[in-house]
């Protein structure tokens, strides 16, 4: 548990900056002209359906709460691993991306029958931006 311990020392302007451009990477990836309509093509919905989603708060806030845990704990992982340059915190990331974030979408799509374009689509934007949040929280040690 001596990894806890780093949390006090979380630069947390990096952390807000990252938990930031992780949303803003967000809503560009799944705009309709980016990846959006291929990605409501491939799970089977309208862009009508899926504003007509009643959740609200129910969506969001869920999301954003993980996203920014994402971000403290890379900042924790990175700090207990002296990963103190963009370059060394962005390819970690990049690497905890494409095992835990996509391979998660692999596992959990596969076995619920999603089309591969769905995983390509979530996995692709989740190694994005966790490899940025990398970047800037290793650029702001």
């Amino acid at each position: 548990m001596e990894w806890l311990s780093h949390i006090l020392q979380i630069n947390w302007l990096a952390v807000l900056l990252a938990f930031v451009s992780s949303m803003v990477i967000g809503f560009l990836w799944y705009m309709p002209a980016v990846f959006g309509r291929r990605w409501m093509e491939a799970i089977a919905r309208t862009e009508k359906e899926l504003k007509a989603l009643d959740g609200g708060a129910a969506i969001w806030v869920p999301m954003m709460v993980a996203s920014a845990l994402s971000s403290i704990l890379l900042a924790v992982l990175a700090g207990a691993l002296g990963l103190d340059t963009p370059l060394a915190a962005g390819f970690f990331a990049f690497v905890a991306a494409v095992v835990f974030r996509a391979g998660g979408h692999v596992i959990h799509n596969g076995f619920a029958g999603r089309a591969a374009t769905v995983t390509l689509i979530d996995s692709g934007h989740d190694i994005l931006a966790l490899t940025v949040a990398g970047v800037i929280i290793g650029a702001l040690p």
